[in-house]
């Protein structure tokens, strides 16, 4: 902004009574210096400064127009270190909500960690499967997972989760391996929150409205349920892939997964982001890609 321009210089120049060390002090040349003071003066319609070939001093109006700038100068400066001891120390209350499965087994942990290393922070997370009000509720973030509703919120990706499809080698020794989207009609499939399961067909998008003898609005039931041979499920990497890497479960169709999806940090969009909140999206992201 115009406003602005010019001080620096001559808080610099009325401090050193001289154009060359003010350069000198701020790192730009001299000639550039007179020119922001001159184009102040303009604007400020007044004299700020006596100049000689030997000596610079501040004229009296000069002086006043300083002392009321250094005093913003100073704001400023004190600005910075506040922002830059609460960014190396951050401080305060932090509120988040998230889904309960997702926020149990690997944001809350990460949180956890964030708060060991930064001791000073109060942080209170609401873990839910229900959307809440970010604005009406006072929260800082909100955790999302998948594809976003239109919103008027903004948001940051931090990560992105796999849906896999799997069932349980005894299941499989019985019932026989799926080896075509068709297939799975011939097969139990264990229900969760949606009717259909998502795929990717021929490089397109493809839901498959699936039918099985139990609906259950539990990650952890299903897939309790799929170790015990009950069926074929579809869920998330972080509720089946210890299961997988135990060989307790068996990855299906892989050909036909569906794209990663993401896993989001929705906060309002009239709101500024503190340094702490900034602080803790760069942890989550750098911990979860």
């Amino acid at each position: 902004m115009a406003i602005w321009e010019g001080i620096s210089e001559f808080v610099a120049v009325t401090e050193a009574e001289s154009f060359t060390k003010a350069a000198k002090r701020l790192g730009i040349s001299t000639a550039q210096v007179s020119r922001q003071i001159s184009a102040l003066e303009t604007r400020m319609a007044t004299k700020l400064l006596h100049r000689t070939t030997r000596k610079v001093s501040v004229t009296e109006v000069g002086l006043i127009y300083y002392q009321h700038c250094r005093l913003v100068l100073d704001g400023l400066e004190d600005a910075e270190r506040a922002i830059t001891n609460l960014q190396s120390s951050p401080r305060g209350s932090l509120k988040i909500t998230a889904p309960v499965t997702y926020g149990e087994k690997t944001l809350a942990p990460l949180i956890n960690n964030f708060m060991v290393k930064y001791p000073e922070l109060e942080v209170k997370i609401n873990l839910t499967n229900q959307k809440v009000d970010l604005v009406d509720e006072g929260y800082d973030l909100a955790i999302r997972l998948g594809i976003l509703e239109d919103s008027s919120m903004m948001a940051k990706k931090l990560g992105s989760r796999t849906q896999y499809v799997c069932a349980s080698p005894d299941y499989l020794s019985t019932f026989g391996v799926p080896h075509s989207l068709s297939e799975l009609e011939q097969h139990n499939c264990l229900i969760g929150t949606l009717e259909y399961w998502r795929f990717q067909e021929n490089g397109k998008a493809k839901n498959i409205k699936v039918k099985g003898k139990l609906t259950c609005n539990s990650g952890h039931a299903l897939t309790d349920a799929a170790i015990k041979g009950l069926g074929v499920i579809q869920l998330p990497d972080y509720y089946v892939l210890p299961y997988i890497e135990q060989g307790k479960l068996t990855k299906l169709l892989e050909n036909n997964s569906p794209p990663e999806e993401g896993i989001w940090a929705l906060y309002p969009n009239n709101r500024h982001l503190s340094p702490k909140v900034r602080l803790l999206l760069d942890y989550l992201e750098e911990a979860l890609y």
